[in-house]
């Protein structure tokens, strides 16, 4: 039964990142092949970067159902464009689902592995984030992460919730998974509807200190 659950949250985190690259790219004015490049690399960007820490396989290079799903999401979404207008909005969406999703996808791979649970929160962060971060420089913008948008901190608290709750509770393994998944991408919108900010640093007055 987990293992269904953990490959229906796979699939679909597959799908709302592949859908946030495909229209991040459509914002760009990119082909259909540069639509796709970037659906890639924002679905698979974080997964490739923490089973390269983890010494295992890469995972899409053995599952071409994984591929699939990437190219019919990015072909729907091209499709889907000439509805869809506001695309800004619609990147928000799967953007937050698939950071909410590939979050807990990164923990409880860290988990199988037995590593320690501050390293796996670390885990999900990567797979969560790192997609993003692949799309935001192949589209020359600075990525979420790097801006003072809650983005890495929304992956680090759902992570702890979730390692928290399936340590101390007797909850179901399912209703953790989902209660984190959403937590996650509640922060994500409460965030951004009510300006919640990281602190940032700004530049230094050269004349001043002369």
């Amino acid at each position: 039964m987990h293992e269904q659950i953990n490959f229906a949250i796979e699939i679909l985190g597959t799908i709302s990142f592949s859908m946030s690259g495909s229209f991040a790219a459509m914002q760009k004015r990119l082909d259909p092949f540069g639509v796709l490049i970037i659906a890639f690399v924002t679905s698979v960007g974080g997964g490739t970067v923490r089973d390269l820490l983890l010494d295992i396989p890469v995972f899409w290079m053995h599952d071409l159902l994984m591929c699939g799903v990437i190219l019919i999401t990015s072909i729907f979404s091209m499709i889907f464009k000439s509805i869809e207008k506001n695309f800004k909005v619609t990147l928000f969406i799967f953007d937050s689902f698939g950071l909410g999703l590939f979050t807990i996808i990164g923990v409880q791979k860290g988990l199988n592995a037995d590593i320690h649970p501050l390293i796996c929160i670390g885990l999900g962060t990567i797979t969560g984030c790192f997609g993003g971060i692949i799309r935001d420089i192949l589209l020359n913008r600075i990525p979420l992460i790097f801006r003072k948008e809650i983005y890495a901190s929304a992956c680090i608290i759902g992570g702890a919730i979730f390692l928290i709750l399936n340590t101390f509770t007797d909850l179901s393994y399912t209703i953790i998974q989902i209660f984190t998944i959403l937590l996650i991408v509640a922060i994500r919108t409460f965030a951004v509807k009510y300006h919640w900010q990281m602190p940032k640093f700004y530049g230094y007055n050269n004349d001043a200190e002369m």
